[in-house]
C-alpha cells in the first residue's frame, strides 16, 4: 500500500476552502469562485514582481549610461564638459538612489513570496517560488578572439579602477566601491586580478600578492553566486557581502579554503614563469658566447682535461703547448679544434691598436706546430 506524506499539508493554505458554509449554498461553485480569486491574486502578485524587475532593469541601464557619461566628461578638458559634469553627477546620484529604493522593494517582494502559504496551485507550479530578479538572458557563445579583444578593451579602459579594487582590504570599502563602479563586477576584472597576482608574486612582493588574491576570490565568489542564481553579477554582489559579513562559518570556511588554494596556484605559476625567464636569459647569454664554430666556450671549457683548464686559467701558451705535447695526438686535435670553434683559442689574434703581438708567429701556428711535432715523434 502506498504511504501518503501528510507533513506537506502543514504548509497548504486551507482557510479559504474549509470554513463552514450554509447547506443551501452550492459548495463546488463556491470552491471555484474562491479558487479563481486566489489565482487572480497570485497572478497580480507575480505581475507586480515582473513590473518591479523591469523598472529596476531600466534604472540600471540608465545608471550605467550616466556613469559612462560622467567618466567621459571627467576625462574631457573642454569648458562645456566641465559645465555638464555637475549635471551628470547629479543625475548619477539620483539614479543610484532610485536603484537602492527599487532593490529594497524587490527584496521585500521576494520575502513576501517566500512567506506565502502553499496551496494546490503553487504545489503544482514549479516556478512560482523562484525569484525572477535580474534574470540573465542566454548569451551567444563568444569565440576566443572575441573574448581576448573584449578583455583587452575593458582593461585599457578600467585598469586603474581594477587595481584600486585589488588593493582594498575591508568588506565595506569593497562593497561601496563596487556600488559606485558596478561595471567592474564581471569576468574581465576577475581575469585581470589573477594575472596581477602572478605578476606581483614574480616580483617577490608576497604580502601584496596575498591582498590582491583576497580581492580576486571576492570577485570570483560574486560571479559564482550570480551564476548559481542565474542573475546579472551587478545585481547580486550586495548579497555576497551581506552573507560573508554575517559570519556564516561554513561560507567563511569555503571562502578561506578557496583563497588558500588560489594563493598556492599563484605561487606555482609564478615559479614556472621565473624558471622559464631564467632559462631564456641563460640561453640568450649562451648565444652571446657562441664561438665561430658554433660551440659554447663555457661548455667546452668544462669538458677539457684539468691540465688544459689550468693553462687557460693561467693564460700560459707555453704551458698549453707542453700539455698538448704529452697528450695523445688524436685527443689533442679534438680538444684544440673545440677550443677554436668555441673561441677559447683565437688564431691570428691581434692587440687592440692593430699591432701584432711580439710572439705572434709562435702563437698563431701553435696548433699546427704541435700537430707536426706529435706526428714526427710518432714516426720516430
Amino acid at each position: 500500500m502506498s504511504r501518503i506524506d501528510y507533513s506537506v499539508w502543514d504548509h497548504i493554505e486551507v482557510s479559504d476552502d474549509e470554513d463552514d458554509t450554509h447547506p443551501n449554498i452550492d459548495t463546488p461553485s463556491l470552491f471555484r469562485w474562491r479558487h479563481q480569486a486566489r489565482v487572480e491574486r497570485m497572478e497580480d502578485f507575480q505581475k507586480r514582481g515582473e513590473d518591479m524587475n523591469k523598472t529596476l532593469g531600466e534604472t540600471r541601464r540608465k545608471l550605467a549610461e550616466a556613469q559612462k557619461k560622467v567618466q567621459e566628461l571627467t576625462i574631457s578638458k573642454t569648458d562645456d564638459a566641465k559645465a555638464e559634469l555637475s549635471k551628470a553627477l547629479s543625475e548619477e546620484k539620483k539614479l543610484k538612489k532610485e536603484e537602492r529604493e527599487q532593490e529594497k522593494k524587490m527584496v521585500e517582494h521576494n520575502r513576501d513570496e517566500k512567506r506565502m502559504p502553499w496551496n494546490v496551485d503553487t504545489l503544482s507550479k514549479d516556478g512560482f517560488s523562484k525569484s525572477i530578479v535580474n534574470k540573465v538572458p542566454e548569451n551567444v557563445e563568444e569565440t576566443e578572439e572575441q573574448k581576448e579583444q573584449k578583455h583587452k578593451t575593458f582593461v585599457e579602459k578600467y585598469e586603474k579602477e581594477i587595481k584600486h579594487f585589488g588593493m582594498m582590504r575591508r568588506w565595506d570599502d569593497s562593497q561601496k566601491y563596487l556600488s559606485d563602479n558596478p561595471h567592474l563586477v564581471c569576468e574581465e576584472t576577475a581575469n585581470y586580478l589573477v594575472i596581477m597576482c602572478i605578476d606581483i608574486e614574480v616580483e617577490e612582493k608576497h604580502a601584496l600578492m596575498e591582498q590582491v588574491a583576497h580581492q580576486t576570490i571576492v570577485m570570483q565568489f560574486i560571479l559564482e553566486l550570480a551564476k548559481s542564481l542565474k542573475v546579472d553579477p551587478r545585481g547580486c554582489f550586495r548579497q555576497f557581502f551581506s552573507k560573508i559579513k554575517t559570519a556564516d562559518q561554513q561560507y567563511q570556511d569555503a571562502f578561506n579554503d578557496e583563497l588558500e588554494s588560489f594563493k598556492t596556484r599563484v605561487r606555482g605559476r609564478a615559479k614556472i614563469r621565473i624558471e622559464k625567464a631564467m632559462k631564456e636569459y641563460e640561453e640568450e647569454e649562451r648565444q652571446k658566447r657562441i664561438g665561430p664554430g658554433g660551440l659554447d666556450p663555457v661548455e667546452v671549457y668544462e669538458t677539457l682535461p684539468q691540465e688544459m683548464k689550468n693553462c687557460f686559467d693561467e693564460k700560459d701558451i707555453g704551458m698549453l703547448q707542453e700539455v698538448i705535447s704529452k697528450m695523445d695526438p688524436t685527443e689533442a686535435k679534438i680538444h684544440m679544434k673545440r677550443c677554436i670553434d668555441s673561441g677559447l683559442w683565437v688564431p691570428n689574434s691581434r692587440v687592440d691598436d692593430g699591432e701584432e703581438k711580439g710572439d705572434e708567429k709562435e702563437d698563431d701556428a701553435t696548433y699546427e706546430e704541435v700537430k707536426q711535432e706529435q706526428e714526427e715523434t710518432k714516426k720516430e
